[in-house]
């Protein structure tokens, strides 16, 4: 099978596609042709040896296509399944992935916009539902609102029936406002914390200076959740309600984020669907690397 690898860490140039073996059916595994797949910031870490790890590398975390083998020990799918999961090396035409990490994918939907639900979807999911426990009527501050997780986690937000301020560019005005934020702040032009008050929670995918500022937002009343930046290093959080986590797949909330897309309470935004090949995934990683993306970057592999 081909498959997009590294051998050496690096810039997007270390991305090449090769001949690999295909993986190795496992008892309590399935195999699933990829259709399509997604770039995201951890992929680009990853090629540039943040992370470490054995080489040659493939990278990936998103999976959407359909199974080509069950293994023995799998119950709940059959071979032919239209499937969305959680996986790793997924720049490659087939890839292993777990049961408890998969759930069955409408025909309704595409694999382009599956493939750009769970990672930043479970991530938005986690911090919104999981962590946040976000309640109707509740005030939620989502920080680059048209970003991949962004513009997710706005949308979860809105579901949850919050009422939601997001910051992005001048230029991302009008997305932030048709995926049904109460309160775009251009971040250009406007200090979040001076317009922003009694906020219950703040979702903080930035870091640096905009996840310290923040923390004026939630004194005494609300909660920080933070993926990009530790605030445990600015503050006590036996004081502030605020934590850093790193997203851990579950079933259940890849089943709710399908469920929301089937009732269209849930839509991916996608900037760009690249083929696969060498140097369009080069593109994407530069593309990625350049900031400001709208949503996702897809990787197409097949109709």
């Amino acid at each position: 099978m081909k498959a997009i690898i590294i051998e050496a860490f690096g810039g997007a140039e270390q991305l090449k596609l090769k001949e690999v073996d295909k993986p190795k059916l496992k008892p309590d595994r399935l195999l699933v042709e990829v259709y399509a797949t997604s770039v995201n910031p951890i992929d680009i870490k990853r090629r540039k040896g943040s992370f470490g790890g054995s080489l040659p590398m493939i990278v990936g975390n998103d999976v959407a296509g359909r199974v080509i083998e069950v293994g023995a020990d799998v119950k709940g799918f059959e071979i032919g399944d239209r499937v969305m999961a959680n996986g790793t090396k997924t720049y490659a035409e087939v890839v292993s992935v777990r049961p408890d990490r998969t759930v069955k994918l409408s025909e309704t939907i595409p694999f382009e916009e599956a493939a750009a639900i769970p990672l930043t979807g479970q991530t938005a999911y986690e911090a919104i539902v999981t962590r946040g426990q976000v309640k109707s009527g509740q005030r939620v501050l989502i920080h680059a609102g048209s970003g991949g997780v962004g513009t997710l986690a706005v949308q979860i937000a809105k579901v949850q029936g919050a009422w939601v301020a997001s910051t992005a560019s001048g230029s991302n005005q009008e997305l932030l406002e048709s995926l049904g934020v109460d309160r775009p702040v251009n971040y250009e032009e406007e200090a979040f914390e001076e317009v922003l008050e009694d906020i219950d929670l703040v979702f903080n995918t930035i870091g640096g200076k905009v996840l310290e500022k923040s923390l004026s937002l939630i004194k005494n009343k609300g909660r920080l959740l933070s993926i990009a930046g530790d605030p445990s290093e600015l503050v006590d959080t036996k004081i502030y309600d605020a934590h850093y986590f790193s997203m851990k797949p579950t079933k259940e909330a890849l089943e709710q984020l399908h469920e929301w897309l089937v009732e269209e309470k849930l839509k991916p935004i996608i900037s760009e669907v690249y083929p696969f090949s060498e140097a369009a995934v080069q593109d994407a990683h530069k593309n990625s690397e350049d900031g400001h993306v709208r949503g996702k970057l897809i990787i197409k592999m097949k109709d």
